[in-house]
């Protein structure tokens, strides 16, 4: 079999290259605080963290989605650039993949008018060659649409191409639309919970992709 070096890298956004968890968090309980005083704690939000907005509000009530995901999108706007950290090395490391030529984009079901927010924030809004949020698709990660869209406009093939994020979701996109996968070990819901879905790889830190895209994939 030839071998191949990885000239693509698809990353998740939220808890992968921008810490938003307690953003998340706060947000997810102050909504919800609101309509169902007392039924959810940090605990119950951390499970939040992944899924889209629609998946989340149809578990909790299918009748109030709608309702419900506008009030967090305009509260989450509002605390964003406040509660937003990134995380160790990221903008450094992404533009020295960027130097190396590697194909890189951003699949996330977050919309893409705030992923782009967020990349101006971290300063490498210029780095991505493709950003595919829940606006472009119909099916949202964990289904492979998001990173079949990816890999089309970036001409990539899915043998050459890595998924990296934080959550299942993004493992399970991975390995339904046939790319290869990293986990992050500093997921908000620990390495442990992540390593469950068997990523091909492990990040301990944003900049072992450096040499993890020097290296041949069999």
């Amino acid at each position: 079999m030839t071998e191949k070096k990885i000239n693509t890298l698809l990353f998740d956004f939220d808890g992968t290259l921008l810490d938003t968890n307690e953003l998340i968090i706060q947000t997810f309980l102050s909504v919800l605080d609101k309509h169902y005083p007392g039924r959810f704690d940090r605990e119950d939000a951390l499970h939040f963290i992944g899924p889209s907005l629609e998946q989340t509000f149809t578990a909790i009530d299918p009748n109030r989605v709608e309702e419900l995901t506008a009030e967090y999108r305009v509260l989450n706007r509002i605390m964003h650039d406040d509660l937003v950290e990134e995380y160790d090395g990221v903008a450094e490391t992404l533009r020295l993949l960027k130097a190396q030529g590697l194909k890189m984009a951003i699949v996330s079901t977050k919309r893409s008018q705030t992923i782009r927010h967020g990349l101006e924030l971290m300063g490498v809004a210029d780095v991505f060659d493709v950003i595919v949020g829940l606006d472009h698709v119909s099916n949202p990660k964990p289904h492979p649409e998001p990173l079949q869209l990816a890999l089309t406009q970036l001409n990539s093939s899915p043998d050459e191409a890595l998924m990296i994020g934080d959550n299942s979701h993004d493992i399970e996109g991975g390995k339904n639309a046939g790319v290869l996968t990293a986990g992050v070990a500093w997921t908000a819901k620990g390495e442990d919970y992540l390593a469950k879905f068997k990523p091909d790889y492990m990040l301990q830190h944003i900049s072992d992709l450096l040499e993890l895209t020097k290296e041949a994939v069999k």
